[in-house]
């Protein structure tokens, strides 16, 4: 499964991860790829849960990147 993930940089050096299709749904890390592998954790969990209350699971997204 494709899901959007933003990553920012807090005032105080920490990266914060969010995965804005699934509201809520957010981590944290010292490093970049902490944060991610925070995240993926997240995700995980929240589509668990999703799955277990018998809600529906958002799309996989699909995208290009494109060079200019």
């Amino acid at each position: 499964m494709r899901l959007r993930v933003f990553i920012e940089r807090d005032e105080d050096g920490i990266f914060v991860a969010e995965c804005s299709t699934l509201p809520g749904c957010v981590s944290q890390g010292k490093t970049r790829s902490e944060a991610l592998r925070n995240v993926r954790d997240a995700i995980r969990g929240y589509l668990a849960s999703l799955k277990k209350h018998r809600e529906p699971i958002p799309p996989s997204i699909s995208e290009e990147v494109i060079e200019v």
